[in-house]
């Protein structure tokens, strides 16, 4: 099973950490909801967030981007339709490497110590990992990912210490094609407008890997030129949170 990107143009990200609006019935006309943060979030609100999400929005695509295992549940992934786990190209070694190995590790012990305790899976095959393994890796998805604004929470975090120019944007997009074969290249620039230079620098080394931009997004005229220079869609996420009736003039 795979994501069909070819009607999606619109992705609202929502955090778990923020307050959602009163009317969220609004997230019918989003093409895509991905549910994640990196401040603030943990497994209950997380699940709270993605139960209330369900419930209001049942037939657009539902993604967590979980920021450790811990935000990730049994209950929780029988929820959504794919756990997204980002790979900051232009963060430190321990969220571009370690942090995967160890989210990885962990899936190993649990899978060792109860398979079914992981993820939403019937164990059918007689406790073969391999094929367990393969359960898990068919909602599982990575996800290339550069953070431009170094000011913010998730640069922070993720020990982002510069921005990337247009060519290291192009050569983070064609790696996470040609060499890791994500099916998502995110281009995040975190609650500023950064334009589409960056999004025209990395479209043409996409093929079958779908281009995110993210960041400032609040009005119509935002969306086109960000859906011009080349990308796949436009991730929409503080205007949701802050100002629900603006949101909806960014959905093309």
């Amino acid at each position: 099973m795979s994501i069909d990107w070819e009607p999606i143009s619109h992705i609202t990200k929502i955090d778990p950490a923020e307050e959602l609006p009163l009317d969220i019935e609004c997230l019918r006309q989003t093409d895509l909801i991905i549910v994640g943060g990196s401040d603030g979030v943990t497994r209950e609100n997380m699940h709270r967030t993605i139960q209330q999400v369900q419930e209001a929005a049942p037939d657009v695509t539902l993604l967590q981007e979980p920021y450790n295992l811990d935000h990730v549940s049994l209950e929780i992934a029988g929820l959504v339709d794919y756990i997204s786990i980002p790979v900051v190209f232009n963060g430190d070694r321990a969220h571009y490497l370690e942090k995967h190995v160890d989210l990885f590790t962990e899936v190993c012990r649990r899978l060792e110590e109860s398979p079914d305790s992981i993820l939403p899976i019937e164990d059918t095959t007689g406790g073969q990992h391999a094929d367990l393994v393969s359960e898990i890796a068919s909602i599982v998805i990575g996800e290339g990912y550069v953070i431009q604004n170094v000011d913010s929470t998730a640069a922070t975090v993720a020990g982002v210490g510069s921005p990337y120019s247009a060519d290291q944007v192009a050569g983070a997009a064609l790696a996470t094609e040609a060499l890791y074969g994500f099916p998502v290249f995110y281009l995040e620039y975190s609650g500023t407008y950064g334009g589409p230079d960056g999004v025209s620098a990395a479209a043409p080394y996409l093929d079958e890997t779908a281009l995110l931009y993210g960041g400032g997004i609040k009005r119509a005229a935002q969306t086109k030129e960000i859906l011009d220079a080349g990308a796949d869609a436009v991730v929409v996420g503080d205007c949701f949170h802050d100002a629900p009736d603006r949101y909806l003039q960014t959905i093309p």
